[in-house]
Order: structure tokens, then sequence, then C-alpha cells
């Protein structure tokens, strides 16, 4: 049987395994079920984003998004601001990348857009989160049914001991890409750029350097 942080680091992937970890600590069905065609905000819809959305519609639930710019050929609503996306959402996904525009961009008003039953996950960068104003967010929303999913954090490897003694958060090690699938990917990416090399074609993935 798996460890817990091996089945923690796996459901982290998508938010429909986010939820059903959670799960873990109510009545699982009947929690999965209150899941169920909800409203879900990305902030970030690239490539990553955009699988996520595409997983979440299989639950039946309701996509919008922020982003730095609108997405014209994605069929998901676009909010302006992180603020928007969260007074009109259930659950905030986070995965964009970090900047000095998105440091703490998720703080206290935010996090009150959300609403009493709100839920964040964070599968992005830890600083996008004040964490501090998450904990409050946690702890004084226990009772309202606030939850998050954790997959990092602010000051890594460091994580607050607060976080670990709340049964409405759900901690990762920083590892919800290493699933089965994904390390086969990724081996077979390797494996196609080393051939593309020696073979003097365009790689597979390539990395521009500024």
């Amino acid at each position: 049987m798996a460890s817990d942080a091996q089945r923690v680091g796996t459901c982290m992937a998508t938010f429909g395994g986010c939820m059903d970890c959670m799960a873990t600590y109510l009545d699982r069905w009947a929690y999965m079920a209150t899941y169920m065609g909800t409203r879900i905000g990305i902030v970030g819809l690239g490539r990553i984003g955009s699988e996520v959305a595409k997983r979440l519609l299989a639950f039946g639930c309701s996509v919008a998004y922020c982003s730095r710019k609108v997405k014209p050929y994605v069929p998901f609503a676009y909010c302006s601001t992180v603020n928007d996306l969260a007074k009109n959402s259930d659950a905030l996904i986070l995965r964009c990348s970090l900047t000095e525009e998105t440091h703490h961009m998720i703080d206290n008003g935010v996090m009150e857009a959300l609403g009493k039953e709100g839920v964040i996950i964070n599968i992005g960068r830890g600083a996008l989160i004040d964490e501090k104003e998450l904990m409050k967010f946690l702890l004084f929303g226990a009772r309202e049914n606030r939850w998050s999913g954790l997959d990092v954090y602010e000051g890594e490897p460091f994580v607050p001991q607060e976080l670990f003694a709340m049964e409405n958060v759900v901690l990762a090690p920083h590892a919800s890409v290493f699933t089965p699938d994904s390390s086969v990917a990724l081996q077979e990416l390797v494996i196609g750029n080393l051939r593309e090399f020696f073979s003097n074609e365009p790689l597979l993935s390539l990395t521009q350097l500024e």
C-alpha cells in the first residue's frame, strides 16, 4: 500500500485528486459530492493550468481563469484580477509563475473574497500566498469548511509547524509531479532529445537562455 506522502503527492496533481485526498478526513463520498459541479478559478492558464482545466470539466465543474493575457481560444470565462476570480469561485488553483507582481498575490482580501467555504490549492510557487494570512484563513475557517492543499511553501524546505496541526489542510512535499506516468514521459523526452541531438536535428524541448 502506498504511503500517505505518496498518495498526497499523486492526488495533488489535479483538483479532483486533491479533493479525493482531503476526503480521507471526512465522509469520503459525501464530501466528494459537494464539490461536483462547483466553480473553479485557475490562476495561470498556461500548459499545466490548461491540462488541469480539462480534467475539471470531467467533474462537471465550471472553470474561470486569471492570466496575464486573455486566451481567445479557450472556452473559459476570464477575470482580469485575482479578486474578481475569487469572488466568482468556490476554489482557487494556483499555477502561475512567481514574480514581483505575483508575490503574495493571494492575500487576506483574496481569501475573504473566496468566501466562508473557500478552497485554495497551490501547485505553483509557495510565495504566491501570504502564508501568515493563509494560516489565519484556515485556523478561523475550520468550522466554515475552508480548506487548502499545498504542494509548495514560502520558506521551503521549512514548513510552518502550525500547518501540521490543522485538519483542514493537505500537505505534500513538493512532489505532485512525481507520478508513474510523468516519470515515463520525462524519460521519453530525455531519450528523444538525445536522439535528435546526435542526429543533428532540432531538439524536442529547446530552452532559450537569456
